[in-house]
């Protein structure tokens, strides 16, 4: 009898010890497997896209105008089914979605738009707070959520303002609010700087690299160049629909806090020394 109790204590302390050696692996944010996107024109939107997105990355998605990435966008918050492939979301096949899933689905999304998309009637607060309301939160939610992501995106101040009272990047932070209040695990940017000036270009990204610091996987559509160049964050480059290049992440540090990443933003030429 005393031998089985010894022999069981020894059982469960190496089960224990092998739970504890063993870290529970977490599926990647976006998953991509030979998908392909032929539209009924014929034209190839995407062609046999294949890569993974881990959690809490930064990736710019660039190309020429017509290349797929707005294609890839669409696929992603499910506005456009594959004609072939496979897409995952946080470990989520999105063709076992049905459709009348799909609001829930994009719940759990941060979307920016190059245009805005706000609600010209409805003030700074108003226009944050609803994406709160159409998602079930509650007035108390409301009120704790929404003023942290205006001090958050610097717009404490313009909570009462409307929208054709605000500049262009003050309209892209209700934008990029309204798309984070959730603390989405995802947000999708598509060109959040392409209407914009260069200085206010550079604080958009810096308000996007905090929220990614928060833990938020982030994946930025854009033609600004200069701006990947800078940033030295993964690159996903499409070409008549294929992905031709896929640059891995270098020459910053993870740690590198927004005020320094600005100014390397603002710093000519390439990255100053030691951001390794």
């Amino acid at each position: 009898m005393a031998g089985d109790q010894i022999t069981k204590q020894r059982t469960r302390r190496r089960v224990g010890a092998a739970a504890v050696a063993k870290p529970v692996s977490r599926p990647p944010v976006i998953e991509f497997r030979g998908v392909s996107k032929v539209y009924s024109s014929g034209d190839m939107g995407l062609d046999q896209a294949t890569f993974t997105v881990d959690r809490e990355d930064f990736v710019f998605l660039v190309g020429a105008t017509g290349s797929g990435k707005s294609t890839l966008m669409r696929l992603l918050i499910k506005e456009l089914e594959p004609s072939d492939g496979a897409i995952r979301v946080a470990g989520h096949d999105l063709r076992e979605i049905p459709r009348k899933r799909v609001p829930f689905y994009r719940r759990n999304l941060g979307v920016v738009f190059q245009d805005f998309k706000l609600l010209p009637s409805r003030t700074v607060y108003d226009n944050v707070a609803y994406a709160l309301q159409v998602t079930g939160g509650t007035r108390r939610e409301i009120r704790a959520k929404v003023p942290d992501i205006l001090r958050l995106t610097g717009l404490s101040t313009k909570l009462h303002n409307y929208p054709d009272q605000l500049s262009g990047g003050e309209q892209q932070r209700v934008s990029i609010a309204r798309a984070f209040v959730n603390h989405p695990p995802l947000l999708l940017a598509d060109e959040p700087t392409g209407n914009l000036d260069p200085e206010t270009s550079i604080d958009i990204m810096r308000l996007l690299y905090r929220i990614n610091r928060t833990g938020t996987t982030v994946m930025v559509a854009t033609h600004d160049q200069t701006m990947v160049d800078k940033m030295r964050r993964r690159v996903l480059e499409l070409s008549a629909g294929r992905i031709v290049r896929d640059e891995a992440a270098g020459l910053y540090t993870r740690d590198e806090s927004t005020r320094e990443f600005a100014r390397r933003l603002r710093a000519p030429g390439a990255p100053p020394p030691g951001l390794v």
